[in-house]
């Protein structure tokens, strides 16, 4: 049988604000993006989110961003390379740090909003996370669109670049992402979800993500994990 990743973005509560789903969500999934504090998520957030990952048997990945609270980091900051680099070694040290507290560790990177976006053609951006990926663990893998950026610079660098591809998010014919600001940048529909995870499956993606934040996550992601297993594919993570 193939195997397919199910990941979504978890631990997004800070202070007051709870967050998405991640008790329904987590369960279902084989890898988790925990943000690691500079888009969503403080200290005790992260703490109770890796305990929760460990103990549904979910592989702990960071979930790094713009330094960017106020905007959940989607928006776009033109940092100095230097000034990326330390900010997404910083996230990982942040994020290690708990998860070796479960007894485990962060094992992949994912960026999150903006600043993935910005890593499908931002060359120099792209080449300043992943430097931060292997100055951190050179044995990280890398998520991120296909024919990107990010790709070429995990190419140069020799890191292991895994291809994902979004069950809730609709594409442009490049195969990018249809801007959050389009009305119909979201898949809400679960049997909609379920059929381009399938077809993102078979066309070579290693990992499908379902939004904790898009309405209705929890039945969307339900419905991705049975139409995958139904037709053939076992959800495991990318990390072994």
């Amino acid at each position: 049988m193939a195997s397919i990743d199910l990941n979504s973005d978890v631990g997004e509560a800070y202070g007051a604000w709870p967050g998405g789903p991640d008790r329904e969500l987590v369960p279902l999934l084989s890898s988790v993006n925990v943000a690691c504090g500079f888009h969503a998520g403080d200290p005790s957030t992260i703490r109770r989110t890796c305990e929760l990952a460990r103990a549904a048997g979910c592989v702990i990945g960071a979930q790094v961003s713009y330094p960017d609270l106020v905007g959940f980091g989607r928006r776009f900051i033109d940092m100095r390379p230097d000034e990326l680099e330390d900010a997404v070694t910083y996230q990982l040290g942040a994020l290690d740090a708990f998860a070796r507290g479960v007894g485990a560790g962060v094992r992949y990177v994912k960026p999150h909003g903006a600043l993935y976006n910005a890593l499908a053609h931002h060359e120099v951006q792209a080449a300043a996370v992943v430097a931060a990926v292997r100055r951190f663990d050179p044995s990280l893998p890398v998520l991120g669109l296909p024919e990107s950026a990010v790709q070429r610079a995990c190419a140069q660098a020799q890191v292991r670049f895994v291809a994902e591809g979004f069950a809730d998010r609709r594409y442009t014919v490049d195969g990018r992402l249809v801007p959050r600001t389009s009305p119909d940048a979201l898949i809400t529909v679960p049997a909609d979800a379920a059929a381009q995870a399938v077809q993102l499956a078979h066309a070579g993606v290693e990992s499908i993500c379902v939004h904790s934040d898009t309405p209705g996550a929890p039945a969307l992601l339900a419905a991705v994990a049975a139409a995958l297993v139904a037709d053939g594919f076992t959800v495991q993570s990318f990390v072994r």
